[in-house]
């Protein structure tokens, strides 16, 4: 081979390297399609497996009632005296030299718990096609219904400190139609976090479609 050929084999091999990294980069950002999946809501924001309540004591063993009865002399009465001056004095020094008592910080709540995924499920209102699926945190986009497009942000549930059991997830929601060429870029028509606790109020709310988060897992 002489060197002109290898020079230009090299640039070819160079350039297709090129050109597939860059489509590589490409088809990661397209979104896929959704896929339902089937995991019970309830096991989504279960913190820590139940545990079992350790067993109860037994019951001390009380003494056997006297035979015969007991005789209870009430204590003698206590005379308080009133005190001198001098003596009122005294006592408010001690209360001044006692020490002031510790006042404990307070302590920091606990932080919520992160997840990799989060559950979405979404409602065509016209066709009443309803689906439960996955957005992988910070992955590809997923498409539903071929319009409806979610990127997660974030997914976290509550804290093992907190009074309700809830899982909260940042979410983008855009509109584009699928089609061979896409001509226009995706319109955004939600961004901002969602609660599972509350799906009728901070979840999405459209003229053709409803999402709401369901939960978070691992």
């Amino acid at each position: 081979m002489t060197p002109r050929a290898a020079i230009l084999a090299g640039v070819t091999a160079a350039a297709l390297l090129a050109s597939g990294g860059v489509l590589a980069s490409a088809l990661n950002d397209l979104p896929q399609d959704a896929v339902p999946i089937q995991d019970p809501t309830a096991a989504l924001n279960r913190q820590t497996p139940a545990q079992t309540p350790p067993p109860l004591e037994p019951e001390p063993e009380a003494a056997p009632a006297p035979a015969t009865p007991i005789a209870v002399t009430p204590p003698a009465p206590v005379i308080v005296v009133a005190g001198t001056e001098e003596d009122a004095d005294e006592e408010e020094e001690a209360v001044e030299e006692a020490p002031a008592k510790r006042v404990e910080a307070p302590t920091e709540p606990a932080r919520r718990q992160r997840r990799r995924v989060a559950i979405v499920e979404a409602i065509d209102k016209i066709t009443a096609e309803s689906m439960r699926f996955e957005v992988e945190v910070g992955g590809r986009p997923v498409r539903f219904q071929r319009t409806l497009i979610f990127t997660a942000r974030a997914c976290e549930v509550s804290a093992p400190d907190e009074q309700v059991s809830d899982s909260v997830a940042y979410l983008e929601v855009s509109l584009q139609p699928r089609g061979v060429i896409q001509v226009n870029e995706p319109r955004q028509i939600f961004r901002g976090w969602m609660f599972a606790s509350s799906p009728a109020v901070s979840g999405l709310q459209h003229p053709i479609y409803d999402a709401w988060i369901v939960g978070c897992k691992a």
